[in-house]
């Protein structure tokens, strides 16, 4: 709209105060709202009200927007409020204004007020109050009982629109079975539909299911578009299948699919997953326009392979760069996460000082990486100013932070809290369930981990591979043979996973504990796949606990065949030949390590002591406490053999193998 008809409408607005050309002033602010012209937009209005023109259902909801979609909700509510009579275009106005700026409880609040009015409802309004609930943290069984129910009665069961919100909207609940059974139960299915659930289950890591959909989808005649390629590879990404991901990228290709920012991100993320670097370098390297995502999905890539020195490089490479490459807070937390990944824990608290220097303020995502160090140096008081942190700044209901704070509590030997923001978690994702269980399994407490097991499947969460693995360990470490075994067989049957060698390292370390060697052999010989080193370390160390030499001798020549520079291996078979009287044979095994150039590593802890962080290693020489704490030990050495607990010192001799 050029400036000459602009100032004809002002014009003749001026000139007509009471019977204004409503149409050409609509179009006036939907011209402000188009092209973000917010000083013109508000001039117009303020015309509007100095020649007291009350607008109308039509200009009201066209002001509505303009406001809306330039960041202001609050004048939006207002010229809503001030509306004389409202019809359904103007409530649908508020609703998707309030959804733009995620004021979803305002938004459900309005939805109430507009079933009060006696109007009917229509799909668009639907929509915006699905969103709203998705993104309210609203109860999943009160959602299912309440609007989906008022969906049916209403007769939009049938709205493609509406059904495409279902699905959305009970996939972000993480209820894939309500969100599959609403997507089934579609009469017709547009691209919208597939990319729903295809992502919903791409997003809930259920990653061959999404392919499986994917592929239906090419059955169904639907072309996928950027956005379905974009979960499809991701899927790909998370399974490592690069040559599932190259087919992917060839029917892109043929298919006339747009090359996207997201999709060049999701490619250079497939490949640097799947470990080809150089091709995900080059990638990044012919993009026609990169953005922090990009940059990001690089480094993401360096660090899971252990190249830190090339993160560090590519992530000082961004900060010389212009200003539409600097690191964003994606890249950032990229950086956090790849240092925690790769153990350098005193980085992290330095990447996030710098991180705030640059004033990005840490959000969920940073919160969760940071949070395993807080575990690593065991500083419980700082994890708890973190915890503070989240909730003031409304990320403790994020299941990923949520997750991290149980385990960090666990990890801090605190299950009360750990307990206690499980319970205050509103929203338990698989995730969130998992965490407390394994925090339960991890302290021996096999009963209340089976208990929340039982809960959690019974409020619809359905266990991934990590549940079980956690249930199947506190079943081993408490003895329960049988409940193992029950876990176990019906994993496939109950929950559609199939068993990975860390669930049958776990059978193995069951039947072990239980004394039940012999079992434990024909369990991995029914096996249908190979048995790793998880499974073969789990039979060495139920040797060592039963003082089985021929079972060490067995396990540990397999484990020295596929790990032979394992030291913990040598060590437990030299502690076992110790147990059963066998120097001779203990000090071939220490010399074997000696030969191969193989090192204990020297075991390390960390005490926090008025708000000093103290380093304590086996075998420090250097620490100024050093001898006070060499006597001490001493004296409890010697408490310990008057209490039988150790019986000669040519055990002790064994224990203690070189640590430096």
């Amino acid at each position: 709209m050029k400036t000459g008809c602009l100032r004809r409408l002002l014009a003749s607005l001026q000139q007509s105060p009471e019977s204004p050309n409503y149409t050409g002033v609509g179009s006036l602010i939907q011209h402000c709202t188009d092209h973000r012209l917010l000083r013109p937009g508000r001039q117009l209005h303020g015309r509007l009200i100095l020649l007291d023109v009350r607008p109308a259902n039509y200009l009201g909801s066209k002001l509505i927007t303009f406001y809306a979609k330039s960041g202001d909700v609050g004048c939006a509510r207002q010229v809503f409020d001030r509306l004389p009579q409202r019809n359904l275009f103007t409530w649908n106005a508020m609703l998707i204004g309030y959804s733009l700026h995620d004021c979803h409880r305002e938004a459900l609040l309005l939805f109430c007020s507009l079933l009060c009015s006696g109007l009917r409802p229509d799909n668009y309004t639907i929509t915006c109050l699905l969103k709203a609930c998705f993104s309210s943290y609203v109860d999943v069984g009160q959602f299912s009982a309440g609007i989906h129910s008022y969906v049916l009665r209403n007769g939009f069961d049938s709205d493609i629109f509406v059904l495409n919100g279902l699905v959305t909207a009970y996939a972000r609940m993480g209820d894939l079975v309500a969100a599959r059974r609403v997507f089934d139960g579609m009469p017709e299915r547009d691209v919208v539909s597939w990319n729903a659930i295809i992502g919903a289950y791409a997003q809930s890591g259920r990653y061959e299911e999404s392919l499986k959909l994917y592929d239906e989808m090419g059955v169904a005649g639907v072309q996928p578009d950027e956005v379905t390629v974009v979960s499809a590879l991701q899927a790909c990404a998370n399974l490592q299948d690069l040559r599932r991901g190259m087919s992917i990228q060839e029917e892109i290709s043929k298919g006339g699919i747009a090359m996207d920012t997201a999709v060049w991100n999701s490619l250079i993320t497939l490949y640097a997953k799947c470990g080809d670097l150089n091709y995900a370098q080059k990638l990044l390297d012919e993009m026609p326009k990169r953005d922090p995502v990009s940059w990001g999905s690089i480094i993401s890539g360096y660090m899971q392979y252990g190249y830190c020195r090339k993160a560090m490089e590519i992530f000082q490479t961004m900060k010389n760069r212009g200003e539409n490459e600097q690191p964003s807070l994606s890249t950032w937390n990229a950086m956090i996460a790849g240092l925690v990944q790769n153990g350098y824990h005193g980085e992290v608290p330095r990447m996030v000082r710098d991180m705030q220097l640059a004033r990005f303020r840490p959000n969920s995502v940073t919160i969760s990486s940071i949070l395993p160090t807080c575990s690593y140096f065991s500083a419980s008081r700082t994890g708890k100013e973190i915890h503070a942190h989240a909730i003031r700044n409304s990320h403790d209901q994020n299941a990923y932070v949520a997750t991290a704070l149980i385990d960090m509590y666990a990890k801090a030997g605190s299950l009360e809290e750990a307990r206690r923001t499980f319970g205050w978690t509103m929203v338990k994702s698989a995730f969130v369930w998992t965490s407390i269980i394994a925090s339960y399994a991890a302290h021996g407490h096999a009963e209340t981990c089976f208990a929340l097991f039982r809960e959690m499947v019974d409020t619809g969460t359905n266990p991934d591979s990590i549940t079980l693995t956690s249930v199947l360990t506190a079943c081993s470490r408490a003895g329960l043979i049988s409940e193992a075994q029950w876990v176990f067989e019906g994993m496939f049957t109950s929950y559609g996973i199939s068993p990975t060698a860390e669930h049958r390292a776990c059978m193995v370390d069951a039947y072990g504990r239980a004394g039940m060697l012999e079992e434990a052999i024909q369990f991995i010989g029914r096996a249908q796949e190979e048995a790793n080193p998880r499974v073969w370390g789990a039979l060495l160390g139920a040797a060592l606990i039963h003082n089985n030499t021929a079972i060490g001798e067995f396990a540990a020549n397999r484990l020295f065949e596929l790990e032979p520079e394992n030291e913990g291996n040598y060590i437990l078979l030299a502690n076992i030949y110790a147990q059963a009287g066998k120097w001779k044979d203990a000090k071939i095994v220490r010399e074997m390590m000696k030969e191969k150039g193989l090192k204990k590593s020297p075991g390390c802890s960390w005490i926090e002591i008025n708000k000093e962080r103290r380093r304590f290693v086996v075998g420090d020489k250097w620490n100024a406490q050093t001898e006070g704490t060499c006597e001490v030990s001493e004296n409890l050495l010697g408490e310990m053999r008057q209490a039988c607990y150790c019986s000669s010192e040519e055990e002790l001799a064994v224990e203690r193998i070189e640590c430096t």
